[in-house]
């Protein structure tokens, strides 16, 4: 009986491939792409059990993509996996993204954004440099605030853990609508406008797929209330650009967190912007460096390797790309 074997795509460090092994232990072989010769990659992809990968866009060449016919999953390190072209993979191939992977760092860089909107932070240390000195403007408290999550995967939930810990009520959308998380309230997609509207601060932490480009646009930033904090962690092409600016200008006490752009240089090559958001004052931007937190690389790979054990041992992987969201 032939071993399972671990096919990685990518050119991975040694201090990776330490990770890869210790988390891997005996439940496959690994091969890595890299080291083998130009003819023995096709054989290396059609005998492949699994294949661990972060842009096959850039590691595969034309058509090695379809020779992935023996594989039980195609895992991605990456979380969101909206950028990479999967037509070419085989249908029956199940692809799965790194769901949490990155959950906890993310949902701390959620608290402070939201902390750092709701204490005027930047708007007062500006004033400051002025020389202003506002001391009795108010500011707000977090305990209290109902935080909305769309989207309540990994980074939903680890969102959640920290803002429960501010007394805050939590409201999450997810596709189900069930969840075993400590929660106030939980819907579907199609309550979307019910958690718009009872938000204080909304958290996006949900995929970018056909179905949720431009999900919030000028209709949907309508039904949120005036002084709401809106903190974007997932994908700029989720909100209209265009609709989210004017409603910036339009409403001087809402505050836009902006940690994924429309435009970046990982999935585009460059970082650009249609509009200046940064001359706006409420609008707290940082360069989507959420998940940079150091050495936390290393522990995503982990998260990685063991959805891919729980496959090779005949368990069901987690996130899973559904079907319909293979089509972008």
């Amino acid at each position: 009986m032939t071993s399972p074997t671990l096919l990685v795509t990518y050119d991975a460090s040694a201090a990776a491939r330490t990770i890869i092994d210790r988390n891997l232990g005996d439940a496959a072989r690994v091969i890595y792409l890299g080291d083998l010769d130009p003819g023995e990659r096709g054989a290396a992809l059609a005998n492949a059990t699994a294949v661990l990968a972060r842009n096959t866009d850039k590691e595969l060449r034309p058509g090695e993509a379809a020779m992935m016919t023996s594989a039980g999953l195609l895992q991605f390190v990456s979380a969101g996996v909206d950028f990479i072209s999967m037509s070419a993979f085989p249908e029956s191939l199940p692809i799965a993204g790194n769901g949490g992977g990155y959950a906890e760092p993310m949902a701390e860089h959620a608290v402070m954004m939201a902390l750092a909107a709701y204490k005027r932070l930047l708007i007062e240390h500006n004033k400051v440099a002025r020389r202003e000195f506002d001391q009795f403007r108010p500011n707000r408290m977090l305990a209290g605030a109902t935080v909305g999550i769309l989207g309540f995967g990994g980074i939903g939930r680890a969102t959640a853990k920290l803002m429960r810990a501010f007394d805050t009520k939590i409201h999450a959308i997810n596709r189900s609508g069930k969840t075993g998380e400590a929660v106030d309230w939980i819907g579907t997609d199609a309550q979307l406008g019910e958690l718009l509207a009872r938000s204080d601060i909304l958290v996006m932490s949900l995929p970018l797929t056909p179905a949720t480009e431009k999900l919030i646009g000028r209709e949907q930033l309508r039904l949120m209330k005036t002084d709401a904090v809106l903190i974007n962690l997932a994908r700029g092409e989720i909100i209209d650009e265009a609709a989210l600016f004017d409603h910036l200008q339009d409403h001087p006490d809402f505050t836009a967190c902006i940690d994924a752009w429309w435009i970046e240089p990982v999935r585009h090559g460059h970082f650009d912007m249609e509009h200046d958001f940064t001359a706006l004052p409420n609008v707290i931007a940082s360069p989507h460096n959420s998940a940079s937190v150091l050495g936390w690389r290393d522990v995503a790979l982990a998260r990685a390797i063991e959805n891919i054990r729980r496959a090779l041992m005949g368990q069901p992987p987690q996130f899973l790309v559904p079907p319909g969201d293979r089509m972008m």
